[in-house]
């Protein structure tokens, strides 16, 4: 629903990411599988509404998809 790849939705500045994960080279499959195992890995909050999604990242983002 957020038509982003894997990797756009990781928290790089997390410290499990600068320490497990960052420089390496990760199929889509192993991030989905990293953040699985490391929910905090993964950016928020995601806002769904109508079959949308975006990652509320702004206010105005999240007014403009919930209006």
């Amino acid at each position: 629903m957020l038509k982003i790849k894997p990797i756009e939705l990781i928290r790089k500045n997390e410290q499990i990411w600068k320490e497990k994960y960052n420089g390496k080279e990760l199929t889509n499959d192993e991030i989905i599988i990293a953040m699985a195992e490391n929910p905090k890995l993964i950016e928020r909050p995601i806002v769904v509404k109508n079959g949308k999604a975006i990652i509320g990242r702004s206010r105005e983002k999240v007014l403009n998809l919930l209006s």
